[in-house]
């Protein structure tokens, strides 16, 4: 009989100030799971080895505030990670899931507001783990919504007598990202490089400002943006977009005499598409331009 077992403590909530000018706040909900010598705590109530919950939770606070300069998420949960190592000798693994809260700077006649913020939707997600001395570091965005209203069709698709689809070459493409990247090395700027993926993930969904990009299924879109990702960012070894294609349904009222023209949608956030890939870099030198 084997038993695998971890224990940690879940949605810790920590806000962390730094005093000065401006000031920087950022708001993070952190997980934590440790892998460890105890298995006694299940097979003999030998609690001896246990790192309480409370004691990670009460810890989260303490690296917090020992944060003494502002950090990045994925710097936090190494700190993290790295402390629980470190101090229990009982502790062989760890886990650390972050998700930061964005807050952002408040700007007040263009100007930015030394102590205003507001809170942003898409939200900066981070991912560290430790095990056998290897470290990862996972960095991501959930809740990205993103729409444009032409440029994108879906036509050539498989039909059979269950299909009522209509092929189009016009349509409205939402969808409210994730996306997650692991990086191939440490000690990367973190925070810059993840507005910046933000920045390509963006640019590369909806093309230049003026004329855009036609998009011939989202299929296609994602795999551009997962692409273009990894072209810019040799830093990042592998790149998972999950991208649900939010319906924006043409409303015609024939019965009184009202044609859809392409103006008019009934938006529906169920049932929806499905599109998801992970893109992975090999040994080879992706194309300078797409």
């Amino acid at each position: 009989m084997e038993l695998d077992h971890k224990h940690g403590k879940a949605r810790v909530r920590v806000a962390r100030v730094w005093r000065g000018s401006p000031e920087k706040i950022v708001e993070w909900n952190v997980s934590v799971v440790l892998n460890s010598h105890s298995l006694a705590a299940y097979t003999h109530g030998d609690n001896s080895a246990i790192v309480a919950t409370d004691t990670i939770k009460n810890t989260v606070y303490v690296i917090a505030k020992q944060c003494k300069e502002p950090l990045s998420v994925e710097q936090f949960g190494i700190l993290l990670a790295r402390h629980f190592l470190s101090l229990y000798s009982e502790v062989t693994g760890v886990k650390v899931n972050i998700v930061e809260n964005p807050w952002q700077r408040v700007e007040i006649d263009g100007v930015p507001h030394h102590h205003g913020f507001k809170l942003g939707l898409e939200k900066h997600t981070a991912e560290v783990s430790i095990h056998d001395g290897i470290q990862k570091v996972a960095s991501g965005v959930v809740g990205l919504s993103l729409l444009k209203t032409t440029k994108s069709g879906f036509e050539g698709f498989i039909r059979d007598r269950y299909t009522l689809l209509p092929e189009v070459r016009e349509r409205i493409l939402a969808s409210t990202i994730s996306a997650s990247w692991s990086y191939s090395s440490e000690g990367c700027s973190y925070n810059k490089i993840y507005s910046e993926v933000l920045n390509t993930l963006v640019k590369t969904f909806f093309g230049p400002p003026t004329i855009g990009v036609y998009s011939p299924s989202v299929q296609n879109t994602l795999f551009l943006m997962a692409q273009e990702v990894l072209r810019r960012f040799s830093e990042i070894e592998s790149i998972h977009l999950n991208m649900p294609n939010l319906h924006f349904l043409p409303v015609n009222m024939p019965a009184l005499d009202e044609k859809f023209e392409h103006d008019v949608y009934l938006p529906t956030d169920e049932p929806h598409g499905t599109i998801e890939a992970t893109l992975t870099r090999k040994n080879t030198t992706l194309p300078s331009k797409l």
